[in-house]
């Protein structure tokens, strides 16, 4: 582990959201590169996308309101998903509630609030009563949440998180792989990124179709 990435992850309390969310671009400089030992993927057939992500992030936040119009008009062959980073005990806190949120099939529902609670409304997700307090005036039944948190699933899903971003060497959020070789970081704006992303995509989606004679890129 770099020493830089050793240091992100023990300055638990002490850094603050934007230090820690853009210090992904000081330590690659550069608004993209590819991993020699890629990421396994869970998608045969398709391109998969994975964002990382902090519900405290500013710029995560920002690229949300133009994330959610791009993911709806994906390609059928192209699958994403959402990864919570986990960089210290702070990330982890709001990374367990998306799981467990998640496993009660309420993230749908709860993803977009859950960050405006935290950026717009300042909810405090390391407090465990304001938290709980949030979730049972979004309808979550306060027993089932707990329980879902304990889990042993979601105690294995925070552990491959973590070990997805050690494998991605990602240091900052948002950030963007395609299939699991392709690393694109928040360098400019928004819609800058995700045009990125996407010559990604369609790289990664000529190379599945060449892989199948005769077989077309679904639309």
């Amino acid at each position: 582990m770099s020493l830089l990435r050793s240091l992100v992850r023990l300055a638990v309390p002490f850094v603050g959201a934007m230090a820690l969310c853009s210090a992904v671009m000081a330590q690659n400089n550069q608004p993209s590169y590819e991993l020699t030992d890629p990421l396994p993927t869970d998608s045969p057939g398709k391109v998969e996308v994975l964002e990382f992500f902090w519900y405290g992030c500013p710029h995560c936040y920002a690229l949300e309101p133009v994330l959610q119009p791009w993911i709806d008009k994906l390609p059928r062959d192209v699958v994403f998903k959402r990864v919570p980073a986990i960089f210290n005990e702070n990330w982890a806190a709001s990374a367990r509630v998306y799981y467990a949120l998640e496993s009660m099939g309420q993230i749908a529902r709860l993803h977009r609030p859950f960050f405006d609670a935290i950026n717009r409304d300042n909810l405090r997700p390391t407090s465990e009563s304001d938290l709980l307090q949030w979730l049972t005036s979004n309808g979550i039944d306060r027993p089932q949440y707990q329980a879902a948190a304990k889990s042993f699933s979601t105690e294995s899903r925070l552990k491959r998180a973590a070990q997805l971003i050690d494998a991605a060497r990602i240091n900052g959020v948002p950030a963007i792989v395609i299939q699991g070789r392709h690393v694109v970081n928040a360098a400019g704006s928004p819609q800058q990124m995700l045009a990125m992303v996407d010559q990604y995509i369609a790289e990664e989606r000529k190379a599945l179709t060449t892989a199948r004679p005769g077989a077309k890129a679904a639309r």
